[in-house]
Parts: structure tokens; C-alpha cells; sequence
């Protein structure tokens, strides 16, 4: 299928505002092409994934944009990098690599990207408004924004997003389409125990699920009988996009094209109907957890996505006065960091034993030790899909309290069930 460029579209592919932008402009057009789109939209905003690096390649094309005068066009914020460049936690990166995520890092900023280095930008004030077109990268970043926030973007890979945001403009297809945005099954959490729905670490839990019964469709939570919070609604989504392909989900009465399920289905019955149980829920708690039955904890790691304040906060309460035995990585974005100086809570949390790592975390960098074979324990669904293959480590899962309680015995502390 051919795609049908404007006139300003065709001149900006042709060079007319240098060879950067027009390296941007062939990459959209060719890739809506590939995805069966017919045109192009305006978009007004971005969130960049492709500025972590993976090899010299990243480096090399995103300093060849700056070379041809590219800049972005609309707003666009970073997700995480390679390096703590506040220089919170220590990276075990050596040369070259460290110079050329250096590099990387200082192409994206020449292009006009903010320095937000946050897989959590919606949390860091970048909300795009009800129904606006976006390009987004990074799947947690990516399922908040259309579920939560209700603004439209598909899921942007390395590069793309980068050129969407030159070019100023994204593929007509996928989410950004109504039709496509429509709950085609039915997440029936109605079975579960109300104080199971309501506890802190329920939510990832039923993320996991969620993404390995939905796959990459739409559907709609339903059986929520009250708001969970912006941190745990971004824990489901996180979960959901680790364990499937979700873009998207809508949360009866609670997200905001879903003031009822009838309204989400765009006014059709949902084929397929999921009724979780406690033994569907129990299970996929237990799914979270690779390690074998063991005695130990060898790391504790949270903050994935991003810890919010409200988050700290918590953990602050549960650590405070406790002597630490193992060290807890506390992953975030610079905003926060910001107010927990300002406030003085950084030294705070420090001198309680927990380290904070910021503009990264510990499952796309190396910043944990070095243990091939050891434990993390961590109460983030998206830590305990990646960081078996990504560092090493096997998992074992727990709530937010479980995991302090774990680094204050040194060993694991398990209190709560589905």
C-alpha cells in the first residue's frame, strides 16, 4: 500500500530542511508503509527509548541526525540511559562503551530532547492531553499513556521514535484510530477478594496475567470497585506490557475512555470473558518467582517503572530505623531525585542502606554485583520478567514490605498471600 504524503511531507523527505530531518521523514513514511497506513498524522509530543545504548550503531545514528541539522519538532523527553549521570549509584561500564553512551546521551540533547531520563515521564509532568496523537517508546511508558492518560500512540521502537519526533509526525494506524482502541475481552477481577484487589502488591500480579491472557488485544478490566492509584494502575500496564503486548487497557469506571464496559466495547459484546480467580491470581503470583525454594537474598531491587514519590514515601516508613543487611536499589527518575534533595530525604534514604539509582536501572545497566546465579528479590513484575536473561540473577517476587523486611533479615520474608 502506497502512502499518500502532503505536500510539506514530500518536501521535508526531499531535504528541504536539511539531510536529518529527511533522514526522519523517509524512516516514518517507509515504516507506514510497512504498516499498511495511508497517511501520516501530526503528533505533539514524543518519549524517546531509542537513547539507551545497545551498541555503536544507536551512537553513530543518532550523531549522523545531529550532523544533517536535525531537531525535534515536538516536545520530547528520554527514557532511561545507560549511565547514572547524576551519579547516584556506580555503572560497571567500561571504556569504550561508557564514552559512547556518553556520546549517545549528548546527540539526543543536541537534538532537543529533554534530559528527563525516566521510563516514567507522565510522572515527571509529561501528560499529553485527552485524545492527542503521540509517539511514544518503552512499553510501560507507551500503555500508560493510552490507558491512563487516554492520549493515542502505538508502541515506537528504537529510532522511530526519534524520527517521529523530527518529522512531527506518526503512522495513521493502530491505537491512534478509534476503532482500533475498542475492548475486544473482558479482565473479570469481580471473583477476588476485595482486600487482595486493594493491597499494594495485587497489582503487578494481575498485570502478569493480564498480558498473558490478552496477548497484544484491547480489553477492560472489570470488578474494580475503587481507583487504585496512578502507581499501581502503572504497575498492571508494566506487568501487562512485560508478559504480553498490550498497548492498552481500559479499567472500568476508572480510565478515561472507560466510564463503563459497554462504552469501551464501543457498544459490542466482548468475545472472550476471563473470570480470575484466587488460584488464577495465586498462580501467577507464583509464576513471578524463578529462584528455587532458597534461603537467601543476594540483591533487592525496586523501581520498575520509576518510583514516584508516593513510593518512596513507603519505603521510607518501612525502612526507618532498621539496619539494612543487604542494600536496596531504588530506581528513579531525576525529577524525584530533585525533591528528595531539596527535602534533605536523600541522605536520609542513604543512610538507611538504600541506594538510588537514577536515569537508569539495574536491569538495562550493570550497577548490581556481579553473581551469576544469585537471588533479586523485587516487587516489580517488569524486574522479575527481565532480569533473569538481563543480569544474571533469578527472582524471587514479593510486596514493597516483603522485599524490606527480606534485605533486613538477609534472607527472604514472605507475609502476605493472594
Amino acid at each position: 500500500m502506497s502512502v499518500v504524503l502532503s505536500d510539506a511531507e514530500r518536501a521535508l523527505a526531499a531535504g528541504a530542511l536539511g539531510e536529518g530531518p529527511a533522514i526522519a521523514m523517509r524512516i516514518v513514511a517507509e515504516s507506514a508503509r510497512l504498516l499498511g497506513a495511508r497517511n501520516l498524522i501530526p503528533i505533539v509530543s514524543a518519549h524517546i527509548d531509542g537513547a539507551l545504548y545497545h551498541g555503536d550503531s544507536g551512537t553513530l545514528f543518532a550523531e549522523r541526525l545531529v550532523a544533517g541539522g536535525a531537531r525535534v519538532a515536538v516536545r520530547a523527553t528520554l527514557n532511561v540511559g545507560a549511565l547514572d549521570l547524576l551519579g547516584c549509584s556506580r555503572i560497571r561500564l567500561d571504556e569504550p562503551v561508557r564514552k559512547m553512551a556518553r556520546r549517545m546521551a549528548e546527540a539526543y540533547r543536541q537534538l532537543g530532547c529533554e534530559q528527563s531520563w525516566t521510563c516514567a515521564p507522565y510522572q515527571a509532568g509529561h501528560r499529553p492531553a485527552f485524545g492527542s496523537d503521540v509517539a511514544w517508546g518503552e512499553s510501560n511508558a507507551v500503555v500508560f499513556c493510552n490507558s491512563v492518560l487516554g492520549a493515542r500512540t502505538n508502541r515506537y521502537g528504537d529510532f522511530l521514535d526519534i524520527s517521529c519526533a523530527i518529522a512531527g509526525r506518526a503512522p495513521d494506524c493502530g491505537l491512534h484510530r478509534p476503532e482500533n482502541r475498542r475492548a475486544r475481552l473482558i479482565f473479570d477481577l469481580s471473583g477476588l477478594p476485595a482486600s487482595f484487589v486493594a493491597s499494594e502488591h495485587a497489582w503487578p500480579v494481575l498485570g502478569s496475567l493480564y498480558g498473558r491472557e490478552a496477548g497484544e488485544a484491547v480489553g477492560i478490566v472489570s470488578g474494580v470497585r475503587r481507583n487504585p492509584g496512578e502507581d499501581a494502575l502503572k504497575a498492571f500496564g508494566a506487568a501487562a506490557a512485560s508478559s504480553g503486548a498490550v498497548g492498552l487497557f481500559h479499567v472500568a469506571g476508572i480510565t478515561p475512555e472507560a466510564p463503563d464496559v459497554d462504552t469501551a466495547a464501543g457498544g459490542e459484546t466482548p468475545a472472550t470473558v476471563i473470570r480470575v480467580t484466587p488460584e488464577l491470581a495465586a498462580d501467577a503470583q507464583a509464576r513471578l518467582s524463578t529462584a528455587a525454594a532458597s534461603d537467601i537474598v543476594d540483591a533487592v531491587a525496586i523501581g520498575s517503572p520509576h518510583l514516584s514519590l508516593p513510593e518512596f514515601d513507603q519505603l521510607q516508613r518501612l525502612a526507618a530505623g532498621r539496619k539494612l543487611r543487604i542494600p536496596i536499589h531504588a530506581c528513579t527518575g531525576r525529577h524525584v531525585v530533585a525533591e528528595l534533595d531539596r527535602t534533605g530525604r536523600r541522605k536520609e534514604l542513604e543512610a538507611l542502606g538504600i541506594v538510588i539509582v537514577a536515569d537508569t536501572c539495574v536491569v538495562v545497566t550493570p550497577i548490581l554485583p556481579e553473581n551469576s546465579g544469585g537471588v533479586l528479590m523485587t516487587n516489580s513484575a517488569k524486574f522479575a520478567h527481565y532480569a533473569p536473561g538481563n543480569t544474571g540473577y533469578a527472582v524471587l517476587y514479593g510486596s514493597l514490605a516483603e522485599c524490606v523486611e527480606s534485605a533486613v533479615a538477609g534472607r527472604p520474608v514472605f507475609f502476605e498471600a493472594p
